[in-house]
């Protein structure tokens, strides 16, 4: 009776679990990139953030909403949304990465980011968008906020 009950709302509003799972972006986390990788590979578009940048929250608000932009990266991407300052111990690729700065830093960023989004002779910034080729070698970095246009054309 539950299913019933559900399948008629969704229906009602015009809705289906599938055209739900539509209308967002599928973020992956890195032990779901690291097999997807494996079993199929695939393009890969990385979003680093933090709860007090601005523009990393306009760009999730009005960019990551857009759909076309979720019809792209749900086609040909996998995608993957990191919070810079997360404590999580992350394994990827046989190697351990933490969030070493945390223990003496109020802001500190975890090592992935570090790694992967840093900028020589810069300090590190955010918004940090990156996007790799199906064997994880980095194709663009952006540091900056960007339309869904822009990001669009950078994803061709």
């Amino acid at each position: 009776m539950k299913n019933i009950l559900l399948f008629s709302i969704f229906f009602y509003y015009g809705m289906s679990p599938v055209t739900a799972q539509k209308d967002k972006i599928n973020w992956q986390t890195w032990s779901e990139l690291e097999a997807s990788l494996k079993k199929e590979p695939k393009p890969v578009f990385l979003f680093f953030e933090a709860d007090w940048c601005v523009y990393c929250k306009k760009i999730k608000r009005e960019i990551f909403t857009k759909k076309e932009v979720i019809a792209k990266f749900n086609s040909a991407y996998y995608s993957v949304k990191m919070n810079v300052e997360s404590r999580d111990t992350i394994y990827f690729d046989g190697m351990t990465f933490t969030n070493e700065q945390a223990k003496t830093q109020r802001h500190g960023v975890h090592q992935l980011p570090l790694l992967l989004a840093s900028r020589e002779g810069k300090a590190f910034s955010l918004p940090a968008t990156l996007l790799l080729d199906k064997s994880f070698n980095v194709q663009q970095r952006v540091f900056e906020y960007y339309t869904s246009s822009r990001l669009l054309e950078l994803l061709q």
